[in-house]
């Protein structure tokens, strides 16, 4: 078996992540307001640093899911990334003035983009590829219905709690939700490792195949570090941009500055299992796709809800989860139509499109609401 150098690259923008995130940072600090136009420029090289990084991740994420095998390749995927959100949102929570619906915002964008937009791409691509494709109905049922749970619990249920104001929990409240998400994640891991792992795995590739990818890859331990010191650098300068463009649009009075920032950081963070779906959908391993996609969507809710519920309880900083009207609506139809959709255990490029029609509705009601 041949073992093949790794480029450059995959050591550059890992290492050079936590570089530059340290030195925009301290940078940021010092720099006078008439250095403005440098700052926007500095900011427009973070963001091409940060594209290229998460590709590099995704890189080694998938190496290591090569050896692991899924779906603990997928899963390690979807912790990583899941680790990425809550670590910006809370990092973004705890500084400056409280800001108690960016956590919503970013959670229900979370599962916006998954359930309708990720999800509608890798249906569409895979429809137009390979005309039909197959799901294990057992296994993405079991995702749904998780994601029902959650997503009720912690974004409908507090309108309707009477111990504290409409769309907020209390104390109380807001630490047994916390505890029966990690619980509810807790079994749908436990599910999908142990109990019932058929129903979540496809195996579709050759022993040969994974042999060159294993090949490809290097020292597994070498992709587990650079995974994880790739993630700090993204996590790092995606609270510098994330910031810089909420004080932009707080500057320009815009009033869905929250949403925006929340779109943002889930689109950002998201980027790695987003490509890993479509390209699996395109491989015709859709039930993989489905399991990076959807997974996400629990991870997102089951420890990202826990993580800012703790850091609101600590810092006594005042939190609300409940989402508006509009909100809800989408939010429903995204979930009805994607138990229709994965019912028959069999999805079309039509399945993918009405997803797709959900996603582009809830991206135009960001920004004209």
């Amino acid at each position: 078996m041949a073992v093949h150098r790794r480029p450059i690259g995959q050591y550059l923008f890992p290492i050079g992540s936590l570089g530059l995130a340290a030195l925009v940072h301290f940078g940021a600090a010092s720099m006078e307001p008439s250095l403005l136009s440098i700052k926007i420029l500095a900011l427009i090289v973070v963001a091409i640093f940060i594209f290229a990084t998460v590709f590099v991740v995704l890189h080694h994420a998938e190496a290591v899911a090569w050896r692991l095998g899924e779906p603990y390749g997928t899963l390690l995927l979807t912790f990583s990334v899941t680790a990425i959100e809550a670590s910006v949102i809370v990092s973004m929570m705890l500084h400056g003035e409280n800001n108690p619906t960016l956590a919503r915002e970013s959670v229900f964008s979370t599962v916006m983009i998954v359930c309708t937009g990720v999800v509608g791409v890798c249906l569409t691509l895979g429809g137009l590829k390979h005309r039909y494709q197959d799901i294990k109905r057992q296994g993405t049922s079991a995702s749904l219905a998780v994601i029902m749970a959650l997503t009720v619990l912690t974004l409908i249920l507090p309108n309707y709690t009477l111990a504290t104001s409409p769309g907020a929990f209390s104390a109380s409240q807001l630490a047994f939700v916390s505890v029966l998400s990690i619980l509810l994640y807790g079994a749908f891991v436990f599910a999908q490792m142990v109990r019932h792992r058929g129903d979540f795995i496809e195996d579709l590739t050759s022993s040969a195949e994974h042999e060159e990818h294993v090949s490809e890859g290097g020292k597994v331990t070498t992709n587990v570090l650079l995974l994880f010191i790739g993630l700090a650098g993204i996590v790092l300068l995606t609270e510098q941009v994330a910031g810089s463009i909420e004080d932009g649009l707080a500057f320009l009075h815009v009033t869905q500055a929250d949403a925006i920032v929340g779109f943002f950081v889930a689109a950002l963070v998201l980027m790695p299992e987003a490509v890993s779906a479509v390209r699996a959908a395109l491989n015709n391993e859709l039930q993989r796709g489905l399991n990076v996609a959807l997974g996400s969507a629990c991870a997102t809710i089951g420890l990202t809800i826990p993580a800012i519920g703790a850091a609101s309880l600590l810092t006594g900083r005042s939190l609300t989860l409940g989402l508006g009207p509009g909100d809800t609506v989408l939010l429903i139809l995204a979930l009805a139509i994607s138990i229709v959709s994965f019912g028959t255990g069999r999805t079309t490029m039509l399945t993918g499109l009405v997803h797709l029609v959900v996603f582009v509705a809830y991206l135009f009601l960001i920004f004209v609401p």
